[in-house]
């Protein structure tokens, strides 16, 4: 027979986490990265339905033909195997590493979908507040912390080969200058284009950085220009 009310609170669970799950991907989606409200959304729910499967779909109710079954386990499997969308968010952009925060919002609202479907509202609420707090108004304090005056320049580079862009990266890296913006065009064989928008420390860094640059095989510096 069906527990009615057994059903309705697990339905709850799950529109909980759903929308936990949305709350946090609306920010990720206000701010224009590519794992946003649907995503958040069905990791919170999927997290929770299986959480929900695993304590209540297998015979854990006290029946006469009930058998002992470890809901952890399919929750360590929730955790490792949302890893997989965390590596996608993470090399979207090619050489430049971005996505690493979604990555991270992705596995934490996983946690906040488990917590929902286990029916633990309070931690679920509060682990989400969390994790927008983590992405809005620390995300500002880093910002501030780094300095929003740092230097930018324009590069644009002329390329023999396209692999030269992981070295340049590397040197970039190096010298503590960030790729805030890149963008590649094919011109012909053995011809390419990179636009680059740089950030840096210092504008003596940037300097070494551009002489590093230049000694790279295949690769010229075809204009350079600040932003203010």
């Amino acid at each position: 027979m069906i527990d009615v009310a057994l059903q309705l609170d697990l339905a709850v669970r799950l529109l909980i986490a759903a929308a936990l799950g949305a709350a946090v991907g609306a920010e990720r989606e206000i701010h224009g990265h590519p794992a946003g409200i649907r995503t958040h959304m069905l990791v919170a729910l999927g997290s929770a339905l299986f959480t929900v499967m695993s304590i209540h779909g297998f015979g854990l109710e006290g029946g006469p033909n009930s058998a002992p079954v470890d809901p952890s386990r399919i929750a360590a499997q929730i955790v490792s195997g949302i890893g997989f969308l965390g590596a996608g968010a993470i090399l979207k952009d090619g050489v430049v590493i971005r996505g690493l925060t979604t990555a991270a919002s992705l596995w934490a609202t996983s946690a906040v979908g488990l917590a929902a479907g286990a029916g633990e509202h309070i931690l679920a609420i509060v682990g989400a507040v969390i994790i927008l707090t983590s992405l809005w108004p620390i995300n500002a304090l880093a910002e501030r912390l780094h300095g929003t005056n740092q230097p930018e320049l324009q590069l644009r580079l002329a390329l023999q080969r396209v692999e030269a862009l992981g070295e340049i990266s590397t040197a970039l890296a190096e010298s503590r200058i960030d790729i805030a913006a890149l963008q590649t065009q094919r011109l012909g064989r053995d011809s390419y284009r990179a636009d680059l928008s740089l950030r840096g420390r210092s504008s003596s860094a940037m300097a070494a950085a551009l002489e590093t640059i230049a000694k790279i095989p295949g690769v010229d510096i075809v204009s350079t220009s600040s932003v203010d």
